[in-house]
Protein backbone atom coordinates (compact mmCIF):
# COMPACT_ATOMS: atom_id res chain seq x y z
CA UNK A 1 0.00 0.00 0.00
CA UNK A 2 1.35 3.53 -0.85
CA UNK A 3 0.84 6.89 0.81
CA UNK A 4 -1.43 7.95 -0.65
CA UNK A 5 -3.71 4.97 -0.05
CA UNK A 6 -2.85 4.55 3.66
CA UNK A 7 -4.23 8.49 3.97
CA UNK A 8 -7.39 7.15 2.10
CA UNK A 9 -7.49 3.81 4.50
CA UNK A 10 -6.94 6.58 7.30
CA UNK A 11 -9.59 9.45 6.46
CA UNK A 12 -11.83 6.21 5.98
CA UNK A 13 -11.40 5.35 9.36
CA UNK A 14 -11.05 8.22 11.58
CA UNK A 15 -13.88 10.00 9.68
CA UNK A 16 -16.33 7.83 11.42
CA UNK A 17 -20.20 9.12 11.85
CA UNK A 18 -20.79 6.58 13.99
CA UNK A 19 -18.95 3.44 16.01
CA UNK A 20 -20.35 0.94 13.53
CA UNK A 21 -18.48 2.88 10.76
CA UNK A 22 -15.36 3.05 12.47
CA UNK A 23 -15.59 -1.08 13.17
CA UNK A 24 -16.09 -1.82 9.85
CA UNK A 25 -13.21 0.21 8.40
CA UNK A 26 -10.66 -0.86 11.47
CA UNK A 27 -11.51 -4.51 10.61
CA UNK A 28 -10.57 -4.08 7.02
CA UNK A 29 -6.92 -2.22 8.31
CA UNK A 30 -6.18 -4.29 11.41
CA UNK A 31 -4.39 -6.90 12.37
CA UNK A 32 -5.50 -10.07 14.10
CA UNK A 33 -2.94 -9.62 16.91
CA UNK A 34 -2.95 -5.84 16.87
CA UNK A 35 -2.11 -3.98 19.95
CA UNK A 36 -4.27 -0.92 21.31
CA UNK A 37 -3.06 1.43 24.47
CA UNK A 38 -4.55 4.66 26.30
CA UNK A 39 -2.13 5.45 28.30
CA UNK A 40 -4.47 7.80 30.31
CA UNK A 41 -6.56 5.28 31.81
CA UNK A 42 -4.04 2.81 31.82
CA UNK A 43 -5.52 -0.12 29.23
CA UNK A 44 -4.01 -2.12 26.75
CA UNK A 45 -6.34 -4.07 24.08
CA UNK A 46 -4.97 -7.39 22.41
CA UNK A 47 -6.36 -8.59 19.56
CA UNK A 48 -8.64 -7.56 16.81
CA UNK A 49 -11.93 -9.38 18.18
CA UNK A 50 -11.46 -7.74 21.78
CA UNK A 51 -11.05 -4.16 20.32
CA UNK A 52 -13.95 -4.68 17.51
CA UNK A 53 -16.03 -6.70 20.60
CA UNK A 54 -15.31 -3.52 22.70
CA UNK A 55 -16.21 -0.72 19.72
CA UNK A 56 -19.89 -2.58 19.23
CA UNK A 57 -21.01 -2.23 22.93
CA UNK A 58 -19.03 1.66 22.87
CA UNK A 59 -22.68 3.14 22.58
CA UNK A 60 -24.80 1.00 24.74
CA UNK A 61 -22.13 0.81 27.47
CA UNK A 62 -21.32 4.76 27.87
CA UNK A 63 -25.03 6.21 26.77
CA UNK A 64 -22.58 8.42 23.61
CA UNK A 65 -22.01 8.34 20.29
CA UNK A 66 -19.16 9.79 19.69
CA UNK A 67 -18.38 11.56 16.40
CA UNK A 68 -14.25 12.31 15.18
CA UNK A 69 -13.45 15.34 13.00
CA UNK A 70 -9.82 14.50 11.33
CA UNK A 71 -7.51 17.55 11.88
CA UNK A 72 -4.58 16.20 9.99
CA UNK A 73 -2.40 12.67 8.60
CA UNK A 74 1.51 13.29 9.23
CA UNK A 75 2.94 11.25 6.93
CA UNK A 76 5.24 8.15 8.09
CA UNK A 77 8.74 7.98 9.16
CA UNK A 78 8.33 4.83 11.28
CA UNK A 79 4.87 5.78 12.39
CA UNK A 80 1.83 7.54 11.48
CA UNK A 81 0.32 10.44 13.63
CA UNK A 82 -3.71 11.15 13.12
CA UNK A 83 -4.75 14.07 15.62
CA UNK A 84 -8.39 14.48 15.49
CA UNK A 85 -11.16 16.04 17.62
CA UNK A 86 -13.64 14.09 19.31
CA UNK A 87 -16.92 15.51 20.26
CA UNK A 88 -18.89 12.67 22.89
CA UNK A 89 -21.93 14.79 22.05
CA UNK A 90 -21.77 16.87 25.18
CA UNK A 91 -20.03 19.82 22.98
CA UNK A 92 -16.45 19.19 24.41
CA UNK A 93 -14.17 18.66 22.21
CA UNK A 94 -11.82 16.50 23.20
CA UNK A 95 -8.21 16.73 21.07
CA UNK A 96 -6.79 12.59 20.36
CA UNK A 97 -3.59 11.72 19.07
CA UNK A 98 -3.33 8.00 17.69
CA UNK A 99 -0.05 6.52 16.45
CA UNK A 100 -0.22 3.53 14.22
CA UNK A 101 2.48 1.31 13.72
CA UNK A 102 2.10 -0.90 10.19
CA UNK A 103 3.30 -4.69 10.45
CA UNK A 104 5.38 -6.38 7.98
CA UNK A 105 2.31 -7.07 6.44
CA UNK A 106 1.39 -3.40 5.98
CA UNK A 107 -1.45 -3.92 8.69
CA UNK A 108 -2.19 -2.17 11.99
CA UNK A 109 0.15 -3.91 14.44
CA UNK A 110 0.19 -1.18 17.24
CA UNK A 111 -1.82 1.57 17.65
CA UNK A 112 -1.07 4.12 20.31
CA UNK A 113 -3.86 6.46 21.41
CA UNK A 114 -4.03 9.88 23.92
CA UNK A 115 -6.85 12.03 24.75
CA UNK A 116 -6.92 14.82 25.88
CA UNK A 117 -9.99 17.67 27.16
CA UNK A 118 -9.41 21.44 26.95
CA UNK A 119 -8.62 23.39 29.78
CA UNK A 120 -8.06 27.09 30.17
CA UNK A 121 -4.01 28.54 29.69
CA UNK A 122 -2.69 29.98 33.07
CA UNK A 123 -2.52 33.27 33.07
CA UNK A 124 1.16 33.43 33.94
CA UNK A 125 1.91 31.62 30.81
CA UNK A 126 0.30 34.80 28.62
CA UNK A 127 3.65 36.63 28.52
CA UNK A 128 5.49 33.39 26.48
CA UNK A 129 2.38 32.83 24.17
CA UNK A 130 0.55 33.43 21.02
CA UNK A 131 -2.87 33.12 21.56
CA UNK A 132 -4.63 30.56 19.19
CA UNK A 133 -7.78 29.25 18.70
CA UNK A 134 -8.24 26.05 20.39
CA UNK A 135 -9.03 22.77 18.68
CA UNK A 136 -12.68 22.17 18.08
CA UNK A 137 -13.65 25.74 19.31
CA UNK A 138 -16.93 26.98 17.70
Amino acid sequence: MDNNQMVARIRELFEFGDMEAYGRAFQDMAADDIVQEWPQSGERLRGKENIVKMNEGYSANTGTAPKATLRRIVEPGKAWIIESTIDYGDGTPVSSVAIIELGPDGKIAKETDYFANPFEAPEWRKQFVEQMEPAGAR
